[in-house]
């Protein structure tokens, strides 16, 4: 079968590699992967497709690391609330409505907004999870996808809810050519009993697949964790043998240096979630110690009902903003380090082995960044500027295993209008039973 191969001239292309942020040059892709990428035009036999890359800047896809895409279906219903008032008395009651349809276009809408935005990865704890995993293959996008479940229910519920995410897990792993892989994923300490994500631990096992929580997002959540158990989530987690097994941990807010030090050395990834945590304030993680400690920190939008929105440029620049201000120390993230918390760490943290980077050999997940406007200008440095500067609204393509599925600012492969008709058709639905 012929190889689909084409060819970017005269593009900027951030490789972050040792002291050089920036190539200018050529890249080529064949099929899926990136075969060149350098200053000099390579030598190319046959007739080829060109990309004219003036005024463009190639980054890799930003991975969205923690989120549940069908949570954008009650974006702005219930802000400005503390998280349990948020989850008690908003979030559960709606979501206890949701039936499978509803989630499909909960995260089709979700997936339209991550594509225009930049965003070629995911990952996704929700339920009805074969409604996400449908979107993720029709769309092209790469989707990290897992039955998350809340235990506070009888054991015999627990086990029937831990039943569907093996089952999910075995359906779609690997799946839409290999775009689409899982984890096993209970909520989160203070929502599942110690036995049931005991029984995680062992299905992650049998799987041979990651695990994914949510933990230490507020101090509330520590205490009841210190008052239920005598433990910190750290402690018992780890007690109840999840960092045996590869973990991501979303949020991780209120850590001590002892808790730090823990998951440093079980190489357990931390999803930081700053618009998220601020939004809900519940405080703010301690991502410079984390990255000291040698762990790997990812970026994650959480839901868009508590973001509000997907925009990982916005997370990146959060991410960099506030360690400054809360440690009075402007090197604390730098720019560079932001953005390969979108990417390169984003990848790793979701265990994307094969994504994240610019390089030869790793797949064509990229996107480019139309910089012929006000706020790229000057060209001093692209990174900062990406960073400090940009938003989802700069993205002009984007590329997944090398097919294109954003051209100039439109989707490719998902009816946007319908989508977005659908989602406000199925909220209206909802919000009046």
């Amino acid at each position: 079968m012929k190889k689909h191969k084409w060819m970017v001239e005269n593009g900027t292309f951030a490789v972050l590699e040792g002291n050089q942020s920036v190539i200018k040059g050529y890249m080529v892709v064949e099929d899926d992967r990136i075969t060149y990428i350098g200053e000099q035009k390579p030598q190319i036999e046959e007739p080829i497709e060109i990309i004219d890359g003036t005024h463009l800047l190639f980054l890799p896809g930003l991975v969205n690391t923690h989120g549940h895409a069908a949570m954008s279906l009650l974006r702005g219903y219930g802000d400005d609330l503390a998280l349990q008032v948020w989850l008690q008395e908003k979030m559960w009651p709606m979501e206890a409505k949701m039936k499978a349809e509803d989630i499909y276009w909960g995260a089709s809408l979700s997936v339209v907004e991550m594509l225009k935005g930049g965003t070629t990865a995911f990952v996704d704890m929700y339920d009805h999870m074969d409604q996400v995993a449908s979107i993720v293959d029709q769309s092209g996008m790469r989707g990290v996808l897992m039955r998350g479940v809340i235990g506070l229910c009888p054991p015999e519920e627990q086990r029937q809810k831990l039943n569907e995410a093996i089952a999910f897990a075995k359906a779609w792993h690997g799946k839409a050519d290999g775009r689409i892989t899982s984890m096993m994923s209970p909520h989160a300490p203070y929502t599942c009993p110690p036995e049931l994500i005991e029984m995680f631990v062992q299905a992650s096992e049998d799987l041979d697949l990651p695990l994914h929580t949510h933990m230490s997002e507020t101090k509330a959540e520590v205490q009841q964790n210190v008052d239920d158990y005598g433990l910190r989530p750290v402690a018992h987690l780890e007690r109840l043998g999840v960092f045996s097994r590869p973990t991501l941990l979303a949020h991780a807010v209120h850590l001590t240096d002892e808790e730090i030090d823990i998951l440093a050395k079980h190489n357990v990834a931390i999803s930081h979630n700053p618009g998220s945590n601020l939004k809900l304030a519940s405080g703010v993680a301690r991502v410079p110690e984390l990255l000291k400690a040698g762990v790997t920190v990812s970026l994650g939008t959480d839901g868009p009902a508590s973001n509000n929105n997907l925009d990982m440029f916005e997370e990146m620049r959060l991410a960099a903003l506030i360690h400054k201000g809360v440690s009075g120390d402007p090197t604390a993230v730098p720019a560079s380090e932001a953005l390969r918390m979108g990417t390169e760490y984003g990848a790793k943290s979701a265990f994307l082995n094969e994504v994240g980077r610019l390089e030869v050999g790793m797949k064509a997940d990229m996107i480019a960044l139309n910089t012929d406007q006000a706020h790229f200008l000057p060209h001093t440095d692209f990174i900062s500027h990406v960073v400090y500067s940009a938003s989802a609204k700069d993205v002009e393509h984007v590329w997944v295993d090398g097919k294109q599925l954003v051209k100039n600012g439109e989707c490719l492969t998902v009816d946007e209008e319908r989508i977005r008709r659908e989602a406000q058709r199925t909220f209206e639905r909802l919000t009046a039973q």
